[in-house]
């Protein structure tokens, strides 16, 4: 019988046996040890915050909340890029959708606030809106009853 250190190894086999300098067989064996990628934080948090930044600009309302969103998600991108370039360390894919949301989450945002400010600094368009809430507060009834149970 064979044993597994001592039979048949070739010279490519990592369990090859090689003479010690007492003439007894030593065994060598060659391991590759990999550790498996880790992706970076920074990309995963980029692509969290620009997410989040990009919901909270189509919700108009919280659209500043969005912009201070999107700017942090983009520095994370960037950092995350970063980081992606290093050895054992994965997530480019992630930091570039992070990236590119947090973008569109800052440029949305913009454009919501200089609408609104152009509107806003319009005199005739404030006119309008001010006549439309006259109208529709003459609709409402002028009181309302309630029932009791």
């Amino acid at each position: 019988m064979r044993s597994p250190l001592t039979g048949g190894a070739g010279e490519d086999d990592p369990r090859r046996v090689e003479p010690a300098g007492d003439g007894r067989p030593v065994a060598v064996e060659e391991r590759v040890v990999t550790k498996p990628a880790r992706t970076s934080a920074a990309a995963a948090f980029a692509l969290a915050f620009g997410v989040a930044a990009f919901v909270c600009v189509l919700i108009v309302i919280l659209s500043p909340v969005g912009l201070v969103l999107g700017i942090i998600g983009l520095i994370l991108g960037v950092l995350g890029l970063r980081a992606a370039r290093r050895v054992g360390i994965t997530g480019k894919g992630v930091a570039i959708v992070g990236l590119v949301l947090s973008a569109l989450a800052i440029v949305i945002s913009i454009a919501f606030a200089a609408g609104m400010v152009t509107v806003l600094n319009n005199d005739s368009a404030v006119e309008r809106i001010e006549q439309e809430v006259d109208k529709m507060r003459d609709k409402l009834p002028s009181q309302i009853e309630v029932p009791q149970p």
